[in-house]
């Protein structure tokens, strides 16, 4: 097992609470609060910073300057070229999606596709100039990517051939819709059509529909356990832990892709944490509350359910898994945690999507530097938390081609209204995040990178994920920009216990949700044995077999592997029932 570079920077403390603020930094606080909104969250000074390292550099590099504008000359040469198409000629094809309708390959548009595609070729290369931190040379790749995302031919009326087609054939009906489908947006008035949508996916009736009880109630979270579908059901329990960014029933969404309802039809029981959306109140909740009340709480009431002599499958999505992961790595330790007699052992550990090295993020991981946090607490330190629209903001952002520009376009351009799904509605029902607990994990996870350089403490003591030594099943997805799966796989160098990776077809929540049947899926999976030697991601990728259809099935198979022969179900205890699934918590929701 190969030992990270140490980390010899200490982590930050918790943010300034309100009491203990002085006028001063109440003004600072109110000043930076009060900016939020014209920047987009975003820190104008991280910003100005990596267009400065930029600026700076370029400028006193004129052989650089030599070379963009040799580049410059001949891209425009290639995009004058272009005219030689005429109408009626067929085209080159375009492998983007927003180019690839035949109509882009006759003049003019096929010129418009060309000059716009060389544009995206020369700010690729002018992005990166010698001498940039990297921080600032992806930033500056990101956000040129993000204007030229905007300005796009295929966003505009008069420049997209697609949209003037239809709206010629429409007779200007689809306009007209569109204006009305801006309107609305605008105005936040909703339409009947808009109700009825709305009410399509009602959790309790729709989604998170798998019959079960709410077993344990704390202040920050509620414990489900699902009623067995089978007569006999292994004997060890699966604990879910979702992530508190997300409402937990993305894991159990409409009847047919509910992963819970899969896993208790194939004879386990099941126990779901439902995190509380949080209050202003909440401001102080810390990581370390998230592991106590939240991983901690609910494994002591799994084993007073199910005994605490059996060993439990711990499953974390997310951020829940790496939670799960610091409560058994700190669970693992030399002398572990105290007041743990009452918890059940860990039988398993599965991560899906979670990242416990955070060295290399992805594209969130740009959003993330000292100025963005400061900005960040700034915001959040007056309300408490940050709210459910800043995060979905964040992560639209992520995804500004598909889930801005693109989408705007059919709306507002062709009038088309995107049919929602249980995925989209799930997505909609956004959480909040208490101001401290936020900090906390930026700070120590995403700035610091604490848990992989064994710099994270538990109880003032360090963790170090060397120390988990049950058997690992581990999932990232192909197209993941929130957890990339390059960094999820990352645990293989961190600790030497048993590794079932997994790299499955789709992003961070629709590679997860890929229950069987569902079409053009496909997995990749191969084990490493406790103590096996290191291989390199892109090694792993070309040398893992690969599966055609869901993943579901062999985590399904690897969990029966490490369980124990089943026994008859037993029905919930009635005296554990405080009220049927899916519980109050999930219910909780504020405008912001």
């Amino acid at each position: 097992m190969s030992t990270p570079k140490k980390n010899t920077r200490s982590v930050p403390r918790a943010p300034i609470t309100k009491a203990e603020e002085s006028p001063t930094q109440r003004l600072d606080r109110l000043v930076h609060a009060a900016a939020a909104p014209l920047t987009g969250g975003l820190s104008p000074v991280s910003l100005s910073l990596a267009m400065a390292d930029w600026a700076w550099h370029l400028g006193v590099s004129p052989g650089r300057q030599l070379e963009l504008a040799a580049l410059a000359a001949k891209l425009c040469t290639d995009t004058i070229k272009a005219d030689g198409v005429i109408p009626g000629d067929a085209g080159p094809a375009d492998d983007d999606p927003r180019f690839r309708h035949e109509a882009w390959a006759t003049w003019p548009f096929s010129q418009l596709r060309t000059g716009f595609r060389n544009t995206e070729t020369f700010w690729h290369e002018a992005a990166q100039v010698s001498g940039m931190t990297a921080h600032h040379a992806n930033m500056t790749q990101f956000f040129a990517r993000q204007w030229l995302g905007m300005m796009t031919p295929a966003n505009w009326l008069t420049t997209n051939p697609v949209v003037l087609r239809d709206a010629i054939e429409s007779g200007g009906t689809h306009l007209l819709k569109g204006a009305q489908n801006w309107l609305q947006d605008v105005s936040g008035l909703q339409t009947p059509e808009d109700l009825a949508t709305a009410q399509r996916f009602q959790v309790g009736r729709d989604v998170a529909t798998t019959p079960g009880q709410v077993v344990y109630r704390n202040r920050l979270i509620e414990l489900i356990r699902y009623e067995a579908q089978s007569d006999k059901v292994h004997p060890e329990p699966v604990l879910v832990v979702p992530s508190w960014i997300m409402k937990y029933y993305i894991l159990d969404l409409s009847p047919h892709n509910s992963m819970v309802r899969y896993l208790v039809e194939q004879g386990h029981t099941v126990y779901m944490l439902s995190w509380r959306n949080p209050k202003a109140s909440d401001h102080d909740l810390s990581m370390d509350d998230y592991l106590r009340l939240g991983v901690l709480d609910a494994l002591r009431a799994v084993g007073s359910l199910s005994g605490k002599a059996r060993g439990v499958h711990a499953m974390g999505y997310c951020l829940g898994g790496t939670l799960l992961a610091i409560a058994a790595a700190a669970l693992g330790r030399a002398g572990g945690m105290s007041d743990t007699k009452a918890l059940p052992p860990l039988k398993s550990l599965t991560l899906l999507a979670a990242q416990t090295d955070f060295s290399e993020p992805g594209e969130l991981g740009l959003f993330i530097d000292e100025s963005q946090v400061g900005f960040l607490d700034n915001i959040t330190r007056g309300k408490g938390y940050l709210t459910g629209e800043q995060m979905a903001g964040s992560f639209q952002f992520l995804h500004s081609r598909d889930l801005i520009w693109t989408r705007r376009m059919r709306e507002y351009l062709m009038g088309e209204r995107e049919q929602q799904n249980d995925l989209m509605a799930w997505n909609a029902d956004t959480t909040r995040m208490p101001a401290r607990m936020h900090h906390e994990y930026l700070t120590s996870l995403y700035l610091h990178n604490a848990l992989a350089t064994s710099a994270y403490r538990v109880e003032g003591r360090a963790v170090s994920l060397a120390d988990i030594r049950m058997p690992v099943f581990m999932v990232g997805t192909q197209r993941d920009h929130v957890s990339p799966w390059p960094s999820v796989y990352k645990l293989h160098h961190l600790c030497d216990a048993e590794i079932t990776f997994v790299l499955t077809s789709g992003g961070h929540n629709a590679g997860i949700i890929s229950e069987p049947g569902h079409l053009n899926r496909s997995y990749q999976i191969d084990t490493r044995p406790a103590g096996g030697a290191w291989v390199e991601h892109d090694q792993w990728a070309a040398q893992a077999a690969t599966r055609e259809g869901s993943w579901w099935p062999a985590w399904h198979h690897w969990l029966g592997a490490h369980s124990g022969r089943k026994l008859a179900a037993t029905p919930i205890p009635a005296q554990a029932i405080l009220g049927p699934a899916p519980g109050d918590y999930v219910m909780q929701r504020y405008k912001d």
